[in-house]
């Protein structure tokens, strides 16, 4: 396939960005989505240009990395995909391309098409986690039974790998479907009681200091997540949140 991508371009946070049209040629519909940046970065070092700067690890859909916003979709014009999972079989030859970072206030450009995506790691830090001491008082396992629905949607909800995409989507910039289910992952299991209150309280709080929006039920975040993330896990947050507001 011979295509033609528009792709954003921006120095650093405060430099003023633009889209830049680059031609690529001869690529295979077997290509990943980043297999075809890829090719276009290698044909940009060839010819002495900088190439275009994209997040990646994995590149198996786990770590959430590869985060695009291509052709107005996070994560590319499929479903329950990441960007590293978009193949170029989904696209046709001659095709115009469009890619951009996420949009969000909270995730300001770091550079062309990586953001800092930081946020939702303070977010995490304000209480997404159990204490457990571990320091030479090693305890045993919790032996409490979990009902299987319990652990199924807890297990759901843990599949969230904080990729932005439901930020990047929704108008408002929402962070809610990533900490409903951070929220969630712990409110349905035994462990996670002890410092319920102060998990959803103390998380939330971190999330309107961030500066993301409030949901307001489009569902767009669902729709978008690459794990299918449920709209179940923001009325769970939120009843978590009232209980522990009383």
């Amino acid at each position: 396939m011979n295509l033609t991508l528009k792709i954003w371009r921006q120095k650093d946070a405060s430099s003023k960005g633009q889209m830049v049209d680059y031609n690529v040629t001869d690529i295979s519909e077997h290509m990943s989505f980043l297999e075809m940046m890829d090719v276009l970065n290698e044909q940009l070092i060839d010819v002495g240009e900088e190439p275009v700067v994209f997040d990646h690890d994995c590149r198996e859909g786990i770590c959430g990395m590869c985060s695009m916003y291509i052709n107005g979709q996070a994560h590319g014009p499929d479903r329950a995909i990441t960007t590293c999972q978009l193949h170029m079989r989904t696209f046709k030859d001659g095709d115009t391309i469009t890619i951009e970072p996420f949009r969000a206030a909270a995730f300001p450009v770091i550079k062309d098409l990586v953001v800092d995506r930081s946020a939702f790691e303070r977010i995490q830090q304000a209480g997404g986690y159990i204490s457990v001491n571990t320091s030479g008082n090693t305890q045993d396992a919790n032996a409490i039974p979990i009902s299987k629905y319990a652990a199924d949607e807890a297990m759901d909800a843990a599949t969230c790998i904080g990729c932005g995409a439901c930020v990047a989507t929704c108008k408002n910039s929402s962070a809610m479907l990533f900490v409903g289910a951070k929220v969630s992952q712990y409110a349905l299991l035994p462990q996670g009681q002890i410092e319920a209150a102060d998990r959803v309280r103390n998380m939330v709080e971190q999330m309107d200091l961030e500066g993301f929006g409030n949901c307001t039920n489009t569902g767009a975040c669902e729709v978008e997540c690459p794990k299918g993330i449920s709209l179940d896990n923001i009325a769970r947050m939120n009843r978590e949140l009232i209980k522990a507001s009383v």
